[in-house]
C-alpha cells in the first residue's frame, strides 16, 4: 500500500508539469517559435557538426560532458538562454565569467569556440551560440549514458551580459531549498524541474569550497552536517581541509562519477549527496523527497523528467526573430570595439 501511495504522490507532483507542457501543444517545442528543425534547410549539418566536436572533447576528457551541461544551465538562468555567459569583457560588456558562480569554475569555452568556427565555415552567420550551448548539453548527456531529447532551436544571441544576474540568479550550493525553488519558479520552472535538473550532478566534479561548510561548520556551531554520512565526511575531509585546497576536486556522484544514471539520487538517500543543495532535496521538503525516492527507484522516470526539464530550461526567455543577433564569434558582439 505504501508503495502505491508513493507512486500516486509522484504522479500528483508530475501531472501539473505534463499538463503545462501539453498546454503549449507539443511539449518538445519551445516557447517563442523554437523548433528542432530550425536549421534543417539553412544549415543541414549543424547538429552533426556540434555532435562530432562534443564527442571529440568528451573522448579527450569525460568531465567536459558535465562542464557543457553546466554552461547551458548557467546561461539560461541569467537573462534566458541567450549565450550571454560566453561574452568576454570589453569596453561595453562586464563578463558573466567573472561572477561568483562562474569564476575559476565554468569551463568548456574552447569547445564552444571550436564548434562555432566549424559552423561559421559551413554556414556563415546562421547558427547561434545559444543554440550551440543547448545542443552541446544534449549531446554531452547522451555521450555519458543519459537520455536523448529533441532540442528546440532558433534562439538568437544577446547583445549584453549581466554579472549581477549571474551573481544573484544562479542557484548556489549553500542556498536554502526555498531559495533554490524561488530561483527556478521565477523563470517559469517547477519543483519537478528543480529535482530532475539537480540530477545532472550524476556527473562532474565540485570544488572543496562549494561544500566545506558541511564538513566543519554547517550551522555555525562548529559541527559537521548531521545529514552527511560519517565515513563519507571523513573521506572528504582528507582532501578538503578547513583552510586551503579550495580548488581540490571531488566527484558529485561518488559511486559512478563518469556515468549519467540515477546513482546521484541513491547517494542522497544514503547521506552521500556532496553539496548541501543536493541533500536538502531529501531533508527539507516532502515534495522534493518524494521525487528523489522516485528517481532512485526508477531510472527511466528520471531520464524522462530530466529530458523534459532540459527542454523547459532551454525555453527560458529566448531571443527569436530579429531580436539580438547571431554572433560570428561567441565571445564578442558582431560590432565589437
Amino acid at each position: 500500500m505504501a508503495a502505491s501511495m508513493g507512486c500516486l504522490l509522484v504522479l500528483c507532483l508530475v501531472s501539473p508539469l505534463l499538463l503545462a507542457g501539453a498546454a503549449h501543444g507539443n511539449p518538445w517545442y519551445g516557447g517563442g517559435g523554437l523548433f528542432p528543425q530550425f536549421y534543417d534547410h539553412s544549415c543541414p549539418k549543424a547538429k552533426e557538426i556540434v555532435q562530432s566536436i562534443v564527442a571529440q572533447a568528451v573522448a579527450q576528457e569525460t568531465r567536459m560532458a558535465a562542464s557543457l551541461v553546466r554552461l547551458h544551465f548557467h546561461d539560461c538562468f541569467v537573462k534566458g538562454c541567450d549565450a550571454s555567459v560566453l561574452l568576454d569583457n570589453s569596453s561595453s560588456i562586464v563578463s558573466e565569467k567573472g561572477s561568483n558562480p562562474n569564476r575559476n569554475s565554468l569551463r568548456g569555452f574552447e569547445v564552444v569556440d571550436q564548434i562555432k568556427a566549424t559552423l561559421e565555415a559551413a554556414c556563415p552567420g546562421t547558427v547561434s551560440c545559444a543554440d550551440i550551448l543547448a545542443l552541446a548539453a544534449r549531446d554531452s548527456t547522451i555521450l555519458v549514458g543519459g537520455p536523448f531529447w529533441d532540442v528546440p532551436l532558433g534562439r538568437r544571441d544577446s547583445l549584453g551580459a549581466s554579472i549581477q544576474g549571474s551573481n544573484n540568479g544562479i542557484p548556489a550550493p549553500n542556498n536554502t531549498l526555498p531559495t533554490i525553488i524561488t530561483k527556478f519558479k521565477r523563470l517559469g520552472l517547477h519543483v519537478v524541474d528543480v529535482v530532475a535538473l539537480s540530477g545532472a550532478h550524476t556527473i562532474g566534479l565540485s570544488r572543496c569550497t562549494s561544500f566545506r561548510q558541511r564538513l566543519y561548520n554547517q550551522s555555525g556551531n562548529g559541527m559537521a552536517d548531521n545529514t552527511l554520512d560519517v565515513s563519507y565526511a571523513a573521506q572528504l575531509r582528507q582532501g578538503c581541509p578547513r583552510s586551503g585546497g579550495d580548488n581540490n576536486l571531488f566527484p558529485l556522484d561518488v559511486v559512478t562519477p563518469a556515468k549519467f544514471d540515477n546513482l546521484y539520487f541513491k547517494n542522497i538517500l544514503a547521506g552521500k549527496g556532496l553539496l548541501s543543495s543536493d541533500e536538502v532535496l531529501l531533508t527539507k521538503s516532502a515534495e522534493t523527497a518524494a521525487l528523489v525516492k522516485a528517481y532512485a527507484d526508477d531510472v527511466g522516470l528520471f531520464f524522462q523528467h530530466f529530458a523534459q526539464s532540459m527542454v523547459n530550461m532551454g525555453n527560458i526567455m529566448p531571443l527569436t526573430g530579429s531580436q539580438g543577433e547571431v554572433r560570428k564569434n561567441c565571445r564578442r558582439l558582431n560590432n565589437y570595439h
